[in-house]
């Protein structure tokens, strides 16, 4: 007899349907064909053991297991319940309709469903191929349900989902008000910019960053309050919108870094990953392609601290999806694109010496190149600020001034970002300043003829490049729309000038 169930496999973000067809006949054999990894060759004996744990059995018969597309390789261990299912069927112990849903789910010897990854992408495609519901693990059923039009069964073990498809015992769909949970978790911040005492110049510019999405480096030596600034630049972001936090959920789901019970991810990543991560452990990779860091951090903070203890090579990964916004990974049977649309946000000492005291310079020409060394000058040309940080006096820590809180800040951030909304409503794939092009920026980082004198000093004194020419330009937009100003004005160009402090020590040499 012949049974078919559906499961799904990911690729990228996005899920493909995977038919599992299973016949049972003459013989005594067991094959499992359509390019198996060795976790789903593995099934047949937790299959095996789970129905003999519930009162069923594996068929004494020839049975062959099908998974089409036959030329797309099947991995991991969440095939198993579509496959025990498929078997039961096939072999007349099961009598349901178990063609109309989605099913995957890994199973214990003792027949209890565990989590699974990608559940997100996967309860997608089964709404979009007109799947009536998507049978899961019961932990993996808050992710699936903010999938609206669709049933979604929880399940805690392989009997509930035969008593739920046989109707002895019918299972209530869960459910969840998707936009209830995301307006709830979008403004949930445990840090805030309140808690930072001093470091008014380093707030403001991180303002700025975050109301053109620009890319930051922070100098400083260590204590100065770098990690502590950029670990609250998420709160004065602007909220995710809804289908960002889909988009952003949808990753995490496939690399499987949504807890147990998690559902939306409402509030903007910030990842921090060690100095000695991999190539592939960043940009991301492996036979079956799974997302990196820079995915991870999409539509949100990658924060790299200490930059210059990252190997040259895993730092020169990052060119290509910086400009690009995203990451193509190809093998040989497969390519897949992730999106990478993050904020770089990087940290680093100015001398490998340390901070040695009030009596110490720590910001001059000759400690900062040493240490810049490692850093190739492509990458810190997609860097648009750079910010000399400097050490909080002891008036400053001890203060009872309260310093503004985070919510202030995004509200004019908010309100930059609508003005920038507006600008790009008509483009593709421009949603903020830094995003802009040489078309973009001439058209709309025009400059009166004192701004053009101004640029003209600039780059004559302190040697600015071409691009740096145009980072200005970006960064002096910016500074305008927080201020509400149509036109890009002097003092904008001046503020935007001093955020390239690396630019004015290369040309001191």
């Amino acid at each position: 007899m012949l049974s078919k169930t559906f499961g799904a496999a990911v690729y990228g973000v996005n899920a493909v349907v995977i038919t599992v067809e299973v016949s049972v006949g003459q013989g005594t054999e067991f094959y499992m064909v359509g390019l198996p990894d060795s976790a789903v060759k593995e099934s047949q004996q937790r299959v095996e053991s789970a129905l003999k744990y519930n009162g069923h059995y594996m068929p004494r018969n020839r049975v062959v297991v099908n998974m089409a597309p036959a030329d797309l390789r099947k991995e991991g261990s969440s095939y198993d319940l579509p496959i025990a299912l498929a078997i039961m069927n096939a072999s007349g112990q099961l009598n349901a309709d178990i063609e109309k849903y989605m099913i995957m789910g890994e199973l214990a010897l003792d027949g209890a469903l565990r989590p699974v990854k990608g559940v997100l992408p996967i309860a997608i495609e089964a709404r979009k191929q007109g799947f009536k519901g998507f049978i899961l693990p019961e932990d993996n059923a808050s992710e699936a349900a903010i999938v609206n039009n669709l049933e979604v069964i929880g399940v805690k073990n392989i009997s509930d989902a035969i008593d739920h498809l046989e109707g002895t015992k019918i299972i209530e769909p869960t459910t969840k008000d998707t936009r209830e949970i995301f307006e709830y978790e979008s403004g949930n911040f445990e840090l805030d910019f309140a808690d930072v005492k001093g470091q008014d110049n380093i707030k403001r510019a991180l303002e700025i960053a975050a109301a053109g999405s620009h890319n930051v480096l922070m100098i400083g030596p260590p204590g100065a309050g770098k990690t502590m600034l950029a670990q609250r630049l998420p709160s004065i972001l602007p909220p995710l919108s809804l289908s960002e936090a889909l988009e952003t959920t949808k990753i995490h789901s496939v690399a499987g870094k949504l807890g147990k019970q998690s559902t939306l991810v409402a509030t903007r990543p910030f990842r921090a990953p060690h100095h000695t991560i991999s190539d592939v452990a960043l940009v991301g990779g492996g036979s079956v392609p799974q997302p990196g860091e820079i995915s991870l951090a999409h539509n949100g903070v990658l924060f790299l601290d200490e930059l210059t203890e990252f190997k040259r090579s895993t730092l020169e990964v990052m060119r290509q999806p910086l400009e690009n916004r995203e990451v193509t990974i190809s093998r040989a049977r497969i390519s897949v694109d992730f999106p990478s649309n993050f904020m770089l946000v990087a940290s680093m000492n100015p001398s490998t010496k340390g901070f040695q005291g009030k009596d110490d310079s720590f910001w001059n020409h000759e400690t900062v190149m040493k240490a810049m060394s490692k850093i190739s000058g492509p990458l810190l040309d997609r860097i648009d600020m750079h910010l000399e940080v400097s050490p909080v006096s002891f008036d400053e820590m001890t203060s009872a001034q309260k310093a503004e809180p985070s919510e202030v800040i995004r509200q004019r951030v908010i309100s930059a970002r609508e003005i920038q909304n507006e600008r790009f409503d008509s483009l593709t794939g421009i949603h903020s300043n830094a995003m802009m092009g040489p078309r973009q920026i001439k058209d709309h980082c025009k400059v009166d003829q004192s701004g053009i004198a101004l640029m003209k000093a600039a780059m004559n004194k302190l040697g600015f490049s071409a691009r740096a020419y145009d980072r200005i330009l970006k960064l002096a937009r910016t500074i305008a729309d927080l201020a509400g100003s149509p036109e890009i004005r002097v003092e904008h160009l001046a503020e935007a000038i001093q955020y390239r402090c690396l630019d004015r020590e290369t040309s001191t040499v």
